[in-house]
């Protein structure tokens, strides 16, 4: 296990008790574990309070625009497949603004972490509705409460066939570094959402509300990740009970493994056979 010092970064801004916390302690955690090193990862964010996640992290990083977490992402893991690839984003970031770029990733399958940072409302500009807040939710922009049903974000991610898809709870440390692992150590595009209580604008989903509702869904009787129907109705799973774990996983051909160019090692150490500037004059 490497120390936990090797991946500190600059000094915090998030709220006292914010649940960003307690996922950046256990991702830490998990790193450490794995020995991953800090050159060795490359970390992609939004704009969010999310997005200043890597910035609290010794690492290779990218603090992107909103919702084009994935793509960037993409661009680095094709560009040197050495790298440990991570995306971090919002419920807001990733659901709402890179809904699109989600589903292009859950169908491509390049092996990349995606960790969505739920907190059930848009932090960074004071509270706003997100695609996963709760029906009746009032807010400052929705005085008569949210209209509609939130998204199954879960759900859809087992319908495209994710290859790992899994939910964690930023109060439950140790079994989220355990889910961190094994979301990093996947050959495939893995996603896990965290529960992330947002203590400054959403009084309702606090860590108290989460800790009454989530069960570890592994220690079910019934538990069986790979059974697709099973997964789906984990995933679609909310309020009362809300499962934490890992819901779905299955072998699936990555992106990597499709473009034989890569067969050959990464691209920033491969010569073009062509100067770059050839290459660029074809477009002029």
């Amino acid at each position: 296990m490497l120390p936990l010092d090797l991946y500190q970064g600059i000094e915090s801004a998030w709220c006292p008790g914010c649940g960003n916390f307690p996922m950046l302690k256990s991702f830490k955690q998990a790193l450490a574990e794995l020995e991953i090193k800090p050159e060795e990862i490359a970390i992609v964010s939004g704009i969010g309070q999310s997005g200043k996640f890597p910035h609290y992290l010794k690492c290779n990083m990218i603090n992107g625009i909103h919702g084009r977490t994935l793509p960037v992402a993409t661009g680095i893991r094709l560009a040197n497949h050495a790298l440990k690839v991570v995306a971090t984003a919002g419920d807001g970031d990733c659901y709402g603004e890179g809904g699109n770029h989600l589903l292009a990733a859950l169908r491509k399958n390049p092996e990349i972490t995606l960790v969505v940072h739920n907190n059930q409302v848009y932090a960074l500009t004071k509270g706003q509705a997100s695609p996963t807040t709760d029906q009746g939710f009032k807010t400052l922009l929705q005085p008569h409460g949210v209209a509609y049903p939130p998204l199954h974000a879960l759900a859809i991610a087992v319908a495209q066939d994710a290859s790992w898809l899994g939910r964690g709870f930023a109060g439950r440390g140790e079994h989220l570094t355990g889910l961190y692992k094994q979301a990093l150590s996947h050959k495939g595009f893995a996603l896990l959402e965290v529960l992330q209580p947002c203590v400054s604008f959403n009084r309702v989903n606090t860590y108290q509300w989460y800790e009454k509702r989530v069960y570890d869904v592994e220690a079910e009787p019934d538990y069986d990740p790979e059974n697709e129907l099973w997964a789906y109705q984990k995933a679609k799973e909310w309020g009362d009970r809300i499962p934490i774990g890992v819901i779905y996983r299955r072998s699936r051909p990555t992106l990597e493994e499709g473009h034989p160019v890569l067969q050959a090692g990464p691209l920033v150490r491969q010569h073009p056979e062509r100067p770059v500037a050839a290459l660029l004059a074809d477009f002029i």
